[in-house]
């Protein structure tokens, strides 16, 4: 949900409009912008994810600051991951500094403040939510900030973020919220335990999140033909017998999950104007059906029409769009 553009606004509000907006969607406590008034950009999406904030950020380079001042003054107790999408940046938290680039993440918690930013134009989605939903001792969390960027999930959270962005308007309401957020939590969890608990943290937080890192792995590979379940057991050091054990004791079919997951982006990528000069067959080999009667059987089954006749549908309904609107 679009909350601010500042290129709506006239020259003289953009500055302390969004510093107005970070402060209260955010704890921002200050922002020092790259440009001068007239040449700031700056767009904010904003979603209510069950009990997690989801933000997208998009302009011109700025340097963003939560104080200890104000840390120490507010109750906000909460942790915070940056996705970096796009521009040259960095964080600072507590002793801590790291230059960043596209695709890669941070986390923040709140009470500690911190700093974040970019030059030129840069993008970043962040990730809030109240930290005791965590359920580790915040000397774990804290621990865990400097050395995140060295653990093999924070791939898979990334990926996680990303989809999540991407489905955002669809599911920022209802039971599908409750639950992504959820699942959410449990990679973050995964995350932080993975460099800074200890060992016997570190198991039970493995033993409970498994399933959730199972799907996420998934997820970030279905377009691999090769995603079986021997692949996914192996990435994850269990066995397949193992696996399917976890997955029928989490109520769900793992090959009926991956053929769905693969349907649902199929299908998209077939109604998107942009696929239109590609074929059938190779929008569904790039989502990692190698049998093309299989995928139009599959396709059927599941929404009651043919690939072909969905396309153009789609391509039927954009033409009956006002202009403003394709």
């Amino acid at each position: 949900m679009l909350v601010l553009d500042t290129n709506d606004l006239r020259v003289g509000d953009r500055i302390a409009t969004f510093e107005a907006v970070a402060a209260g969607e955010g704890g921002v406590s200050s922002v020092q912008e790259e440009q001068d008034e007239a040449t700031t950009w700056k767009r904010l999406e904003l979603w209510h994810l069950g009990p997690l904030t989801l933000f997208h950020t998009q302009g011109t380079g700025m340097r963003i600051t939560r104080s200890l001042r104000q840390a120490r003054r507010d109750v906000m107790d909460t942790v915070a991951i940056n996705i970096h999408r796009q521009g040259v940046g960095g964080f600072a938290w507590a002793d801590h500094r790291r230059r960043i680039g596209p695709n890669s993440a941070t986390m923040h918690h709140m009470p500690a403040g911190y700093e974040y930013w970019w030059s030129g134009l840069g993008s970043t989605l962040a990730l809030m939510f109240d930290t005791e939903r965590l359920s580790l001792p915040e000397e774990t969390i804290r621990a865990s900030i400097p050395t995140l960027e060295h653990s093999p999930i924070g791939r898979l959270l990334i990926n996680h973020v990303l989809g999540m962005h991407r489905i955002a308007d669809q599911i920022n309401i209802g039971p599908e919220a409750d639950a992504l957020a959820s699942a959410t939590v449990e990679l973050v969890r995964a995350w932080v335990v993975s460099v800074a608990g200890d060992d016997l943290t570190r198991r039970a937080v493995a033993r409970e999140t498994l399933l959730t890192r199972v799907l996420a792995y998934a997820r970030a590979h279905l377009r691999e033909p090769d995603l079986t379940p021997q692949r996914i057991a192996w990435a994850h050091n269990t066995s397949v017998r193992t696996l399917y054990r976890l997955c029928d004791d989490g109520g769900v079919s793992l090959e009926k999950w991956i053929i769905r997951r693969r349907l649902e982006g199929a299908r998209a990528d077939l109604a998107a104007a942009r696929h239109s000069h590609r074929t059938i067959d190779t929008i569904a080999r790039s989502w990692g059906f190698t049998n093309p009667a299989f995928f139009s059987r599959r396709f059927r089954q599941t929404y009651g029409t043919t690939p072909s006749q969905w396309r153009r549908l789609s391509q039927q309904g954009r033409l009956l769009l006002p202009p403003d609107d394709l």
